[in-house]
């Protein structure tokens, strides 16, 4: 069996140096992807001295890249071959050796374990099976420390190579992300064909990942005879991993271990974006609070089905439903009465007593479980003090029908999707930022008065009845928050702008795609992509697609082709010097409507005037007068084949706010994008910002307090309105490096539902008796 075990770790090795060499053959590819980031990161606006640290950077990778992937490789390979940590005799008594660390080894392992961990979440399945088949191959508790296999130890050697080769550490965070993409798919790769020379050479795998070696041994005359010191025989069961109690000591190097792996879980989790952080810590908490839950009642509280209420339990609910509300001091005429922290105090006092009596009806554990889930979520909401007491209040009201959708479909506490969190969440998230008497008798307050009566008018509320009431609330707010005062005006002329833009990019596009054939000197080319696009898309935005004006430019752009090609009869040149006054009168009737000054006016003019003078004295071949026809046919019903592409970055900016409306700007803070480069997480964090959700908003060294108002169709403009009347109207880059420079700052961490579930968790783990008792 020892011949067995050698030839085994042969084996892993063998697969380990295959495992480098397919990751180190792609290296190339890495350095250009890096090389490519930091060219990037020069084109990107900072201060004077990020742009020279990155100037420098840059230089010394072009100097040093090569030398970096060649350590890098040589590094790696030198971890394959390397002696296993486990063939190594292990001393009979742990020995404790201290030594001093520096802060340079210290800062590469912090660096590799994010990167180890990013690498890990991306290719973590086909990784984590190939290390266990190596482990039953080597018969391993676990990989060695330093395995190769381990991504933290292929990282710490490429960071380590990053210093090695005079590249300053620092810098790896430009080209971090580029690192992870890159490095994850080259591993993916490599498991997969690693897996492939495993089989290849005689290693099979159960659906157990339990692996055992299949080699034969073949006798000369292609008869099996007996096994062979690389087969194992099939009678031998797989180990079972073994087994420790609570009490059972652990060694000192797996306890190092886990600590290890505990730390560089932390280290992933602080890498995150605050998005993906915010997802990780609610499922989180949900999936604490579904564990308690079927532990203490054996109910699965991720079922789809819809749960029927016991009788007893269900005709006290209906019985509740009927109690007159005047105990929770709401009258349904919305009378003008002010709400106060001791009105709030007072109707947290009513739903705790009504909640201890619906679970005296309660007749099995997970009804009441539910019950109290429910009792204590809504305690913790009545206790925000941070949204009026008049919208808590009413918020008080839905702990009845939240209750019975909760005990009809037990998924309420597996989703944060279920639509009786996400409005309750919304509700919430638009009145954290008034104060009672802002507040007071306002839209926003009668609208949510009107939600929670209507969910009260259904006797059998489930999830149709929030999702209806949901949905109209969404619509609610896109108009209660641009509908007065100056903020309506900024999103009527930025709905124009997006629209202008995106008009003229595909207007420019079919334009090409129209004279790429057509023999068109470059002046008219130009002309035509940079400046008449413009124009026909300011009309169409303006006047209307089809309006008589906007198909006359549209006409004024075929009629331009022909008269600036050759003309090689008199007949043809009489047409162009008659219809020419008119169509340069045109051609300055739309650069005056895109708000083009009289000398650049006239610079243009004069270019074509020379176009098409040349045009008179040409010998090329003319363009054909069916094409001419073609093209106008085609101009004139352009949107019909324009497509919904990027628009790409807007030219906003006060001025062209004013050019559109002809209103004055002073009152709103225009930020472009302004070459803005963020990540693609912040990116998308951005384009799923909620509407009504408020922020602290630090800009220009003034700090304020804004909520979101208004999102562009395509989300490339956001609109933020301050309570001082002004709006902040931002590019959604720039917002995405907002919310990166923690210069935009969500004032709720997580939502109103979640932190009220959050809480209930905590309730419970101090007192875990309460779920159940009457």
């Amino acid at each position: 069996m020892a011949t067995t075990d050698i030839s085994n770790q042969f084996l892993g090795r063998r697969m380990r140096q295959h495992y480098v060499a397919e990751i180190s053959r792609r290296l190339a590819e890495v350095g250009a992807a890096v090389k490519e980031r930091l060219t990037q990161a020069l084109e990107q606006v900072s201060s004077v001295r990020e742009m020279q640290e990155r100037r420098d950077v840059w230089t010394l990778f072009q100097s040093h890249g090569r030398a970096w992937e060649e350590g890098v490789a040589a590094a790696w390979q030198r971890a394959a071959v390397a002696e296993p940590a486990g063939s190594v005799a292990k001393p009979a008594v742990p020995v404790l050796e201290l030594t001093l660390v520096g802060d340079e080894v210290v800062e590469n392992k912090i660096v590799a374990s994010r990167l180890a961990m990013a690498l890990q979440e991306r290719v973590g399945g086909p990784l984590a099976e190939l290390c266990v088949r190596v482990q039953q191959l080597e018969k391993l508790d676990e990989l060695p420390p330093n395995d190769v296999l381990r991504p933290e130890t292929l990282m710490l050697l490429m960071v380590e190579q990053w210093s090695a080769n005079r590249l300053p550490r620092t810098s790896l965070s430009l080209v971090v992300e580029t690192l992870q993409r890159e490095l994850s798919a080259h591993v993916l790769d490599a498991c997969k064909s690693c897996e492939a020379w495993l089989l290849s050479s005689g290693v099979q795998a159960d659906g157990d990942l339990r692996y055992r070696v299949r080699l034969t041994q073949m006798s000369p005359a292609g008869q099996r005879g007996a096994p062979s010191a690389w087969e194992e025989p099939d009678s031998v069961p797989p180990q079972e991993p073994v087994r420790r109690g609570p009490n059972t000591a652990q060694p000192l190097a797996q306890d190092d271990g886990q600590r290890k792996r505990h730390l560089a879980d932390g280290q992933m989790v602080a890498a995150m974006s605050p998005l993906a952080r915010a997802r990780r810590r609610a499922q989180g908490v949900l999936g604490q609070l579904r564990r308690v839950l079927s532990e203490q009642t054996g109910v699965v509280f991720e079922a789809t089905a819809k749960q029927e209420l016991s009788p007893t339990l269900a005709d006290a609910i209906e019985r509740s439903h009927s109690i007159v509300d005047s105990d929770m001091l709401i009258g349904d005429s919305g009378d003008g009465t002010v709400y106060n922290q001791a009105s709030v105090v007072r109707v947290a006092g009513v739903l705790r007593e009504r909640s201890n009596e619906l679970k005296k009806k309660a007749s099995t554990d997970g009804e009441k479980a539910t019950i109290e889930i429910v009792a204590l979520m809504f305690q913790s909401i009545l206790a925000e003090e941070r949204i009026p007491a008049a919208v808590r209040v009413w918020f008080a009201r839905l702990q009845l029908p939240v209750l019975r959708v909760a005990l009809a479909e037990p998924e309420f506490f597996g989703t944060l999707n279920h639509p009786a969190r996400q409005l309750i969440d919304r509700m919430g998230s638009c009145a954290l930022g008034f104060d009672a008497a802002a507040i007071g008798g306002s839209a926003l307050e009668a609208e949510i008065r009107r939600v929670v009566q209507v969910i009260e008018q259904y006797p059998e509320t489930g999830r149709r009845v929030f999702q209806l009431v949901y949905d109209e609330f969404q619509k609610f707010l896109s108009k209660y928050l641009t509908e007065k005062g100056a903020a309506s005006k900024v999103v009527s002329v930025a709905q124009q702008v997006e629209q202008k833009e995106t008009l003229a990019i595909q207007y420019t596009i079919e334009l090409r795609n129209m004279l790429k054939d057509m023999p068109v000197r470059d002046e008219v080319r130009d002309f035509l992509f940079k400046v008449w696009a413009e124009v026909l898309a300011m009309a169409a935005v303006r006047k209307g697609p089809q309006d008589e004006e906007t198909v006359a430019f549209k006409r004024s752009a075929a009629d331009l082709v022909w008269a600036a090609s050759a003309k090689p009869n008199r007949a043809d040149r009489a047409r162009v010097i008659q219809s020419l006054p008119q169509l340069l009168q045109r051609l300055r009737q739309g650069m005056t409507l895109l708000g083009l000054t009289s000398p650049v006016q006239e610079g243009h003019i004069k270019r074509i005037s020379d176009t098409l003078a040349d045009a008179f004295m040409s010998k090329t071949e003319a363009i054909p007068q069916a094409r001419i026809d073609m093209m106008a046919q085609r101009l004139a019903n352009l949107e019909d084949f324009v497509s919904d592409e990027s628009m790409g970055d807007l030219p906003l900016d006060a001025d062209s706010i004013e050019l559109m409306l002809g209103i004055d700007a002073s009152s709103i803070d225009v930020i472009p994008d302004a070459g803005a480069k963020p990540s693609d997480a912040m990116l998308a964090w951005a384009h799923e910002l909620q509407l009504g959700h408020w922020f602290t908003l630090d800009h220009n060294q003034k700090i304020s307090q804004v909520q979101l108002a208004w999102r562009s169709e395509r989300k490339q403009l956001f609109l933020f309105a301050a309570m001082d009347g002004r709006s902040t109207l931002i590019q959604a880059k720039r917002l995405a490096a907002y919310l990166q420079a923690g210069l935009l700052i969500p004032q709720e961490e997580e939502a109103l539902t979640l932190r009220a579930t959050r809480q209930a968790l905590e309730k419970l783990d101090a007192n875990p008796g309460r779920l159940l008792a009457v």
